[in-house]
């Protein structure tokens, strides 16, 4: 966001400011949202679509020369980011048994951790060989054939209507243990 507030919008840092502040800015609005009418339908075509409305506005974001039209673009990148992530947590959590949900919990946060420094590397090693605003295009593009890909290899997760529905697939089976196996007498 520096190199794009110094060298491409051409602003002081307050605009660094408000580039930065403007993800956050349309996540908390969102969560909002979602906390007081969360998404009950559809919910597989929701978190795709996030992920693809994510990788639209990385693109207007990179071809951006206007502060206003950036800081728009980043705000919706912040409100995708929201949902998708709302929706897979949600069905992580009610995806994992009872029992195993501390250790999928702790695995997941981990490498959430680690992909937002190697995505920050990443990053950084592409603005070095395609510049700043090549790096973003990048990212939009590959946020839109990750969607793309997932819809695909994924079909089921796509067409998940309801966070319940997942939380079914989930339940054992009557007289099993939370792992599948049959309950001890």
């Amino acid at each position: 966001l520096p190199v794009f507030a110094r060298d491409v919008l051409h602003t002081d840092t307050v605009g660094l400011g408000l580039l930065r502040t403007a993800p956050a800015i349309g996540a908390a609005v969102i969560a909002f949202m979602l906390a007081t009418r969360p998404l009950t339908r559809h919910i597989g075509a929701w978190m795709l679509g996030a992920i693809a409305v994510y990788g639209v506005a990385m693109l207007g974001f990179a071809l951006s020369k206007i502060l206003l039209l950036s800081l728009i673009a980043l705000a919706v990148t912040g409100a995708a980011d929201m949902i998708s992530v709302f929706i897979r947590q949600s069905i992580i959590q009610l995806a994992t048994p009872t029992a195993m949900r501390g250790r999928v919990s702790s695995v997941e946060f981990i490498f959430i951790s680690a992909s937002n420094e190697l995505g920050e590397f990443e990053s950084g090693v592409a603005a070095r060989f395609l510049g700043p605003v090549g790096a973003v295009l990048l990212g939009g593009v590959m946020a839109l054939v990750t969607a793309a890909a997932w819809f695909r290899l994924f079909p089921q997760l796509a067409k998940t209507d309801a966070l319940d529905e997942v939380e079914e697939e989930a339940m054992p089976a009557p007289g099993a243990d939370n792992q599948g196996r049959p309950a001890a007498p």
